[in-house]
């Protein structure tokens, strides 16, 4: 069973004793702090190059969303940023993944932050071809993630986020089952191990989907023991522990 991670930089010196079948995913935007108030971006591009020379670009995956347009971050301003960020990573990543804002209930607390303005046919359009343009002058593929609109006429690569073709070369094995678990009608990657909890990320991004109580948040990380074997906490002796099958 493979798993899937968000890039944290205290992971680069232990990377290389990983030995599950990975891939890594790093959520990289062009929003101010008006959107992500409590992210440093000054290190992220030389941690993703040097994830990217010890497991190899082919599984460094770049994450550009959500997409959020208002009057501030037009669909010019996305085009622009990205632009500098396929310019920056070339050689180092080989796909680019986009996603467009869901209505969360952090989303709906803070939208007189991020003031969202729906997007039209065009607007879709105009994405949809820009985007492909940049990835593909870079040698990068471009995909959604879980999208009713998923650009593929517009030379977006279909597949998922976690394929079965991915999967199957990742781990030898190629009985690997969808992942019901997810919401989404639109997604259609195979089951894997999603490390991590709700209300425990201090970035508290404004359109994040795993917070939505910066109170709890912030009682959630005082639990955390960086000698526990649990990201929150220890184990008691009401806990139940199952073994999980592969």
């Amino acid at each position: 069973m493979p798993f899937s991670f968000v890039l944290k930089i205290p992971l680069l010196e232990h990377i290389g004793e990983i030995t599950k079948p990975f891939v890594v995913h790093v959520t990289l935007t062009g929003y101010h702090e008006d959107f992500e108030p409590n992210v440093d971006k000054k290190d992220i591009f030389e941690s993703i190059k040097k994830i990217a020379t010890i497991i190899g670009p082919e599984r460094m995956y770049i994450r550009y969303d959500p997409i959020i347009v208002n009057d501030k971050y037009t669909i010019d301003y996305h085009i622009k940023s990205l632009t500098r960020i396929a310019e920056a990573l070339d050689g180092f990543v080989k796909t680019i993944i986009i996603s467009f804002v869901d209505d969360y209930k952090n989303v709906r607390k803070n939208a007189h932050i991020l003031n969202i303005k729906p997007l039209t046919d065009a607007d879709y359009e105009k994405i949809g071809r820009a985007f492909s343009q940049i990835a593909h002058d870079h040698g990068m593929k471009i995909q959604t993630c879980a999208e009713k609109e998923n650009l593929r006429q517009y030379g977006f690569d279909g597949g998922e986020c976690m394929s079965y073709e991915l999967a199957a070369s990742l781990t030898g094995k190629d009985n690997h089952k969808r992942w019901n678990e997810r919401k989404s009608p639109y997604c259609n990657c195979v089951k894997m191990v999603d490390i991590g909890a709700y209300n425990t990320c201090r970035h508290f991004c404004r359109y994040c989907y795993a917070n939505y109580d910066a109170v709890k948040v912030d009682s959630n990380a005082a639990l955390h023991d960086p000698n526990s074997s649990l990201l929150l906490g220890h184990l008691v002796e009401d806990d139940v522990i199952k073994v999980r099958k592969s």
